[in-house]
């Protein structure tokens, strides 16, 4: 018994030796790693998300239901670059004989971030991306047409609506974030990627092309590309100054490379344009946006 006993507590006493080296591993593991490397980024979770219930608020509500019914309602422009402005007519019900359809749940759409591809901030996921916007696609093809709603954040609280886009590309991919993963996207580029810890992998064409066709970079060494795109084209440079863009900020959107856009003045569903991409970002470098 006394022997049962002593073997009992030697085996007792491995475990919680390893479990001491175990703990001190982990820790020198964690402080060679650091913490900003060891803790995954993740897409924030509707909880996580500033005022989400606004937002929800926002895409049930009437006066956003009613200026994606219009949005359905005018056909896409065919006339291209530099063609006119087609507005969208005010309607008492236009909502009125169109198939039933619901808006869903905003997901978060992030973006990389200007001091990013500055190269001022560090390659680390809380420095390089930033939630700029709240998409929505819709639960069904309405005439054979699919949207996203883009709401903005509100100064002083709250979201509202920035516009509404053909097509569901943005809320797809957007969705695709997993668990400990982050979905971000180079808007001026339309490219869409994957962050897994600090390993950028690309998930569409366009971001593969981004990479130079790799399967995965890390993320200094996408900030060197972004910077190369970039650096000389932000805010207040030449490039910018001289009228050829309108510069790198969360602003300047490549909603422009969709075939159709709907903007909102001052966020008035009343004040409604649908306008062709091209057209959108002529209109935009004349204007010098930021």
């Amino acid at each position: 018994m006394r022997d049962t006993e002593m073997s009992s507590k030697r085996t007792g006493s491995r475990f919680s030796r390893l479990s001491i080296v175990i703990a001190l591993s982990a820790s020198a593991l964690l402080s060679v790693v650091g913490p900003a490397h060891a803790v995954p980024a993740k897409d924030p979770l509707p909880a996580d998300i500033p005022d989400y219930q606004a937002a929800l608020d926002a895409v049930k509500s009437t006066d956003v239901r009613n200026a994606v019914c219009r949005f359905l309602r005018t056909p896409v422009p065919t006339s291209g670059a530099g063609g006119p402005v087609q507005a969208i007519p005010e309607t008492a019900e236009p909502c009125q004989d169109l198939p039933v359809f619901t808006i869903k749940d905003p997901v978060a759409r992030n973006e990389i971030t200007p001091g990013f591809v500055a190269g001022t901030a560090k390659p680390l996921p809380t420095e390089a991306v930033k939630l700029t916007q709240l998409v929505s696609s819709l639960s069904a093809t309405v005439n054979g047409r699919n949207a996203t709603v883009m709401l903005a954040p509100t100064q002083g609280g709250g979201w509202h609506l920035a516009a509404i886009r053909d097509g569901d590309s943005d809320a797809a991919y957007a969705g695709k974030a997993t668990l400990g993963t982050l979905v971000f996207t180079e808007p001026q580029i339309r490219g869409w990627y994957q962050l897994k810890l600090t390993t950028v992998e690309p998930l569409n064409d366009e971001a593969r092309q981004g990479l130079g066709g790799q399967a995965s970079v890390s993320l200094s060494d996408y900030q060197k590309l972004v910077k190369a795109r970039y650096a000389d084209k932000l805010p207040g440079s030449e490039y910018d100054t001289n009228g050829y863009s309108s510069g790198y900020s969360p602003q300047h959107k490549a909603d422009d490379a969709s075939p159709s856009t709907l903007l909102l003045a001052g966020g008035s569903s009343a004040a409604l344009a649908l306008v062709g991409g091209a057209a959108v970002l002529r209109r935009r470098r004349r204007a010098g946006t930021r």
